[in-house]
């Protein structure tokens, strides 16, 4: 039997939404695989994100210890390596802590390493199928993953769908004393927050959000026009931001902001993965781009092959009548 283990992210004692994706891609790797969730930190909050996952995972692992406290990839590796079988298959979120855990961790446990996932095929031997995504979502890549030794894998957030409601009744299996030594060369300093700025895109439940399609700064004004309309506000893609068009604080991506709006108007945003991987909580997405094959029309719940200039007043005009 495969055996899984699932590392899972959490904040303020809640499992970051990944969370309840690595069920799916698990059972794409192997139905029949044993999957374990593991969890590192210290005090309340392991303790309660440890305890939520029990409703996911048949068996929950959690790692204590005050080292732990805040996430050091060079210091969870070793925890990691010490509690995890050799042979087994890990399972990481691609995102920044994710991309600088998972190449080390493959490297101390000798196993294969393969990054931003996006899908499985199942196991043939011991090669288990894979495909990612390259230039942008353009171009799919069919990777086979050497799992002999065991494989440290990371999944693209949002790639595969989430399990819904409660599925297992599990337990929680505190390996602390297992941790071995947790000494590092680099150490947590302080967690220096991000400004606001004068909107604060992650309280909002809707968001026209705009990328390069918007083509011109003085065309922002369309969005937020089509914002006022749907009393909302508009952010936007990392590359408005580096033309600075509009503030750091309006960006959505792994780089800006990450968002639970319960919709999404995408823009003229192509829809990169690290654009993509600031969006949480399954909001409905509405994509508007010229190029019908942009990548956001593979995760749009609706996608609308238009150019945005002409689109969004177009929009506006029909809100405004209602």
């Amino acid at each position: 039997m495969t055996q899984i283990f699932a590392y899972i992210p959490f904040s303020n004692g809640v499992a970051e939404d990944v969370a309840m994706e690595f069920p799916t891609a698990a059972a794409k790797i192997d139905k029949g695989a044993s999957l374990t969730a593991v969890l590192t930190g210290s005090g309340a909050d392991l303790d309660k994100a440890a305890n939520d996952m029990t409703g996911l995972y048949a068996e929950v692992i959690k790692i204590s210890h005050g080292d732990l406290a805040y996430p050091n990839a060079e210091v969870v590796r070793k925890a990691l390596v010490n509690v995890i079988p050799a042979g087994s298959i890990v399972l990481a979120p691609h995102n920044t802590f994710g991309m600088d855990l998972a190449p080390g961790l493959s490297v101390k446990m000798n196993a294969s390493y393969a990054a931003d996932i996006v899908d499985f095929a199942g196991v043939e031997g011991t090669t288990l199928k894979a495909s990612r995504q390259e230039l942008g979502g353009a171009v799919s890549t069919h990777v086979a993953v050497d799992i002999a030794s065991g494989a440290v894998i990371t999944i693209r957030p949002g790639s595969f769908a989430a399990v819904e409601g409660k599925t297992a009744s599990g337990a929680v299996v505190d390996k602390s004393a297992n941790a071995g030594d947790l000494s590092a060369k680099r150490k947590f300093l302080e967690v220096v927050q991000a400004e606001v700025g004068d909107v604060d895109i992650t309280k909002a439940d809707v968001l026209v959000s705009i990328g390069r399609g918007i083509e011109e700064q003085e065309n922002i004004e369309i969005a937020e026009e089509l914002a006022k309309a749907m009393k909302t506000v508009v952010s936007c893609s990392r590359p408005i931001v580096d033309a600075k068009w509009l503030e750091k604080g309006r960006q959505v991506g792994t780089s800006g902001k990450t968002v639970k709006p319960k919709v999404y108007l995408a823009m003229g945003i192509s829809g990169s993965f690290q654009h993509l991987g600031g969006l949480k909580g399954n909001p409905f997405i509405v994509a508007v781009n010229k190029n019908p094959k942009a990548p956001i029309f593979q995760v749009a719940d609706v996608g609308i092959v238009a150019n945005i200039i002409e689109f969004m007043p177009e929009l506006t005009s029909a809100i405004n009548d209602l």
